[in-house]
């Protein structure tokens, strides 16, 4: 009989998100835009998640030998994660849609029955106008919730809130 790992957990990986290196998708010499994408994992309270996985990946840059696509980092004793990347372009849509330029990101921690998964998209892209998703999400306070604002030259944030008040827009996958 074998037994399956919950999948709110990341079973006997978590030692991985300690890797620091991980939160730098640009450490094998990428090149680009570089950014840092920042913010809070929060509770339906608005108390910060100390123990939560963010996990980024992105389809623009296309992966490489010095960009990996994908990045991992944990939450701080403040909710806060950080992870450095390029920034992303447009992407194809289905059909002939284009996308704004995104980043997936995934979140998984204590007390989540399943992994969430969201996007970051940056303010002030004029594509953000005709984005399939975004166009799909009627109310515009949450619609707000997946766009990252810019915090300083480069740096990103997008603070994440589980449920409640201004809770993020999670997508169904």
């Amino acid at each position: 009989m074998g037994f399956t790992t919950a999948s709110q957990t990341i079973g006997p990986y978590w030692h991985i998100i300690e890797d620091k290196a991980l939160a730098d998708l640009t450490r094998f010499g990428a090149e680009g835009e570089r950014i840092v994408l920042t913010g809070r994992v929060l509770d339906g309270d608005g108390a910060p998640c100390s123990d939560a996985c963010i996990e980024i990946w992105q389809t623009d840059p296309p992966q490489s030998d010095t960009f990996p696509g994908w990045g991992r980092a944990n939450t701080d004793a403040t909710g806060a994660f950080r992870l450095t990347t390029l920034k992303p372009g447009p992407v194809a849509g289905r059909g002939n849609t284009q996308q704004a330029p995104h980043i997936a990101v995934c979140i998984l921690s204590r007390g989540l029955m399943h992994h969430l998964v969201t996007r970051a998209y940056f303010q002030h892209e004029p594509l953000n106008e005709t984005d399939p998703l975004l166009v799909s999400i009627e109310d515009p306070a949450q619609r707000a919730t997946l766009i990252a604002v810019p915090e300083a030259t480069g740096v990103w944030r997008l603070d994440i809130r589980l449920q409640g008040d201004n809770e993020t827009v999670f997508l169904d996958v």
